[in-house]
């Protein structure tokens, strides 16, 4: 009896030592401050009736190492009434005796920030487990809390969980974007424990044997892994996204996305779990996709096929004024919003014309990666000058070529804008301007009465020795290449 009080107030004193920081239904608790060199110290992060979606890092603690987590949820109905649980557990162990402070910290849970007013932690010799035996040499606890010096016998529960790529889209044009997204899915009624293992580095390989050599690539980029419901064949997973990218095929050649490993940690259970005994066993399973091909077909036939961008787009535009006079100069905005490969889009060119002075736009672009596409803005804002008096349109300067896929046709975007010039032609006015230098500056001037050339003897004396002596040295020339 004894025993068995001591070891009831032993989990009075664990209870009472737990603080709690709680909001309206998310709560960070403290485990058990005074602990073994063998014993861990806990920090566990719970849920109430909500799913633990995404979390921020546990907190470092000087003296400790962390050790894996654990989750469990708990499920209870009261009076025809649910009301479920989801905690989440992160294992420290000491690395040496002392005392140590876990200083006040935050956590976001579920997008909201929580606090927790740290503790001081003890940390002692390591804790032996101490049996009493009756008169035949056998604790009567012993059953129920651990059995004796027997090894402990462990067993595999099968994962009910697989990893996948899928595809948006598994046919697209040459240009067209797609997004692959690798994912790890646990259904809903697993009762497998697992945890991701070494993902930085596993991510780093994945990417590497997935990407495409012929592809741009758009990376959504996922920084923090967190699961989100998702029904499949009428049942429900948690899925947990593990890479997410937008490609965007560069030649006629089909994507081929070969099978993916992913390594897990999953725990073996104790088959006879005890109450102070070891009841998991860390062990390792890699699941694997199944291989994936998108076939890549080409553009219809197009004088541009193969310079046009491929998407859905749409035109904004701003302009400075409408109304001006030659030599007065005018901005002008073309900005390409929508869904596609916005780096890749190339500036809308202005049609050669001496009616106007275009200059080489300021270019700017946007882009947006999120909810699995890939959109965005890429703006091209001209300077112009117009040089001749007269009504303008400006389609017929600016238009932009594309090929829509959702449509299966090329498109055009055109400006809608007009342009009034009013003033003087410029053009004599750029003739004027340019220096023609210093011998034609004296025309003006210069007699324009025609001069004889027979008084100028020496002129015609010194041409014709000129001449004599050239066709002396050709003769000599001849008869020597001929001797």
């Amino acid at each position: 009896m004894k025993l068995t009080n001591k070891l009831l107030l032993g989990c009075a004193v664990i209870l009472i030592s737990t603080s709690s920081i709680f909001s309206q239904n998310v709560s960070i608790k403290i485990g058990q401050n005074e602990i073994g060199l063998n014993q861990y110290f806990t920090i566990t992060i719970q849920v109430e009736n909500d799913r633990l979606k995404q979390y921020s890092e546990f907190p470092d603690i000087e003296g400790f190492i962390k050790r894996g987590t654990s989750s469990s949820t708990t499920t209870n109905y009261v009076n025809g009434r649910m009301s479920s649980t989801q905690s989440l557990t992160q294992n420290y162990q000491a690395t040496e005796k002392g005392n140590f402070l876990l200083p006040p910290f935050f956590m976001t849970v579920n997008g909201e920030e929580v606090k927790s007013e740290g503790t001081q932690i003890v940390v002692g010799e390591p804790v032996q487990r101490q049996t009493r035996r009756n008169s035949i040499g056998r604790d009567p606890f012993e059953e129920f809390f651990g059995g004796g010096n027997e090894p402990e016998e462990f067993v595999d529960i099968k994962a009910d969980a697989f990893v996948a790529l899928s595809v948006d889209k598994s046919e697209v044009y040459v240009g067209e974007g797609f997004t692959a997204t690798l994912a790890f899915y646990v259904a809903e009624a697993n009762r497998a424990e697992m945890r991701f293992f070494d993902l930085a580095n596993q991510i780093t390989e994945i990417v590497k044997t997935v990407k495409p050599p012929n592809c741009w690539e758009e990376n959504f980029s996922i920084d923090q892994i967190s699961g989100d419901p998702v029904t499949i064949g009428g049942r429900n997973y948690t899925r947990y996204k593990i890479y997410q990218t937008a490609y965007y095929p560069l030649t006629l050649q089909d994507i081929d996305f070969p099978s993916i490993g992913l390594k897990m940690i999953k725990y073996k259970v104790a088959k006879n779990p005890s109450f102070f005994g070891r009841n998991r066993q860390e062990d390792y399973e890699t699941f694997y996709s199944k291989e994936k091909t998108v076939k890549v077909k080409d553009l219809p036939a197009h004088p541009l096929k193969d310079q046009v961008a491929v998407g859905s787009y749409r035109l904004d535009e701003e302009i400075s004024t409408e109304s001006l006079a030659t030599g007065q100069s005018f901005n002008y905005s073309f900005n390409i919003i929508g869904e596609g490969n916005i780096s890749a889009i190339e500036a809308p060119s202005p049609k050669a014309d001496d009616s106007f002075d275009f200059y080489a736009p300021n270019v700017t672009q946007r882009v947006n990666r999120a909810a699995g596409k890939v959109t965005g803005v890429k703006s091209y804002d001209f300077y112009a000058i117009p040089n001749e008096p007269g009504d303008y349109r400006l389609s017929d300067f600016f238009s932009w070529v594309y090929f829509d896929p959702s449509s299966d046709s090329y498109d055009t975007l055109k400006s809608s804008y007009s342009l009034n010039v009013t003033g003087e032609s410029r053009k004599n006015l750029a003739i004027a301007s340019n220096d023609l230098g210093d011998f034609y500056d004296q025309i003006a001037t210069a007699d324009n009465e025609l001069q004889p050339i027979d008084g100028n003897d020496w002129v015609t004396i010194i041409v014709n020795i000129f001449i004599a002596l050239t066709l002396g040295l050709t003769a000599y020339l001849l008869f020597k290449k001929t001797a």
